[in-house]
């Protein structure tokens, strides 16, 4: 064992730890684990744990029956809302084939490649999320009413905000798994809320919108509530998106940013059904400041792409298209792509768009080139696209644009 894995094990000891969950995502971003108990952490570590995954999406019907998890030690974490007796602790998994190759469709790992091919050219991605989601209240059996928690509005204050305690207890779960929330407030739907981050390097930040996905779920849970994360939970009110900041580093100390801007812009189309997967997430599109065209700015927020600043006034963009049930691995390991590719070939960016283009005549939005308004055409334009078939391996590629 490492000397990190020998750590934790003696970590797990000390600390009263009685369960250990190995953690990991199905294709879609789903999270999936196995709980094991301490006295088989060094097996886990040595030799990895075994499980059928012919019921997992995107495993099964590739790799028979079984799959081996393998714990990375550092990302431990104590799920605080778990007995302080006997506590329990999770770790995101590497995954394997039994015979020891690795899992194509790990989107974890394919993150991972994604950032080591982006270094070796030179440059480096840090990631922050914007999460968006609705409160519902729950009937007798804890099921979801679409009955919103509150009808406050737009950074709304108790007591029309009836959410403040929720979010409050999501960020202070954060803080204990050692996550860093940025900022929170209500959304401009009702029941809608919005928990923002600090940046990290691009697998952390995926690990923790995978870790805020659960914790929400499980505080709203805890509260009587139903937290959920579709696109679009309402024809005629706000969609929830999540909205997906990048600032790039190149070791040439050149700004990058307009380069990587037009590689995602002129990529955006291939990239569509991954960052939007379901057919709920095109009902958001162009409503009420969801992008609906392939459009950049440094002064209008409502554009697809949203060129910024970070605090330390350093550039970055802002890609505002995906929404919650995308698989966040898969979406940073696309941006980080996309935007290598347009740096690599210095590709140009177009003339930034101020107005808004949802308010512009129908004669000037024609000069406009439209994302893919339907599942089914994002699928189409991700089966043609060389970008993906270059950056993703086919079984994800498929599982994707399949019916």
């Amino acid at each position: 064992m490492t000397q990190s894995e020998l750590e934790i094990m003696q970590y797990i000891e000390e600390e009263d730890v009685k369960f250990i969950r190995l953690a990991f995502c199905d294709i879609y971003g789903a999270q999936k684990n196995i709980s094991i108990q301490r006295g088989e952490l060094s097996r886990a570590f040595e030799h990895g744990i075994a499980i059928d995954a012919s019921y997992i999406a995107g495993f099964g019907g590739d790799y028979g029956e079984d799959i081996v998890l393998h714990p990375e030690a550092d990302t431990i974490t104590v799920l605080p809302w778990r007995p302080e007796h006997g506590k329990v602790v999770r770790m995101f998994c590497t995954l394997s084939c039994p015979d020891g190759t690795p899992v194509d469709a790990d989107t974890r790992t394919l993150l991972k490649n994604a950032v080591a091919r982006a270094k070796e050219k030179g440059y480096r991605f840090h990631f922050k999320s914007e999460l968006q989601f609705y409160l519902f209240k729950t009937d007798e059996n804890g099921d979801s009413t679409h009955i919103p928690y509150d009808n406050a509005g737009y950074m709304d204050i108790a007591p029309r905000d009836k959410g403040e305690n929720v979010r409050r207890e999501i960020c202070l779960t954060l803080e204990q798994m050692g996550i860093t929330p940025e900022s929170s407030h209500h959304e401009a739907g009702p029941g809608q809320n919005e928990i923002d981050f600090t940046y990290s390097d691009p697998l952390t930040s995926a690990d923790n919108t995978v870790t805020f996905l659960s914790v929400v779920r499980t505080i709203a849970a805890r509260n009587g509530l139903y937290a959920d994360f579709s696109p679009k939970p309402f024809a005629d009110k706000s969609g929830s998106a999540l909205h997906i900041t990048m600032s790039i580093h190149s070791n040439s100390g050149e700004n990058v940013t307009d380069y990587a801007i037009a590689g995602i812009l002129n990529r955006i189309g291939g990239m569509t059904v991954f960052l939007n997967p379901t057919d709920d997430s095109y009902r958001r599109f162009g409503r009420l400041k969801a992008p609906k065209y392939i459009t950049w700015s440094k002064k209008n927020r409502a554009q697809l792409i949203s060129a910024q600043l970070t605090k330390n006034g350093n550039p970055c963009l802002q890609l505002r298209s995906p929404d919650p049930e995308a698989n966040p691995y898969l979406a940073f390991a696309l941006m980080i792509g996309a935007a290598v590719d347009g740096i690599e070939n210095r590709e140009a960016l177009p003339p930034s768009t101020d107005r808004d283009v949802l308010f512009m005549t129908a004669e000037e939005q024609r000069a406009f080139t439209l994302l893919p308004d339907t599942i089914d055409k994002a699928r189409v334009c991700a089966s043609d696209s060389a970008f993906i078939g270059a950056n993703l391996p086919d079984s994800v590629v498929k599982a994707y644009t399949s019916k």
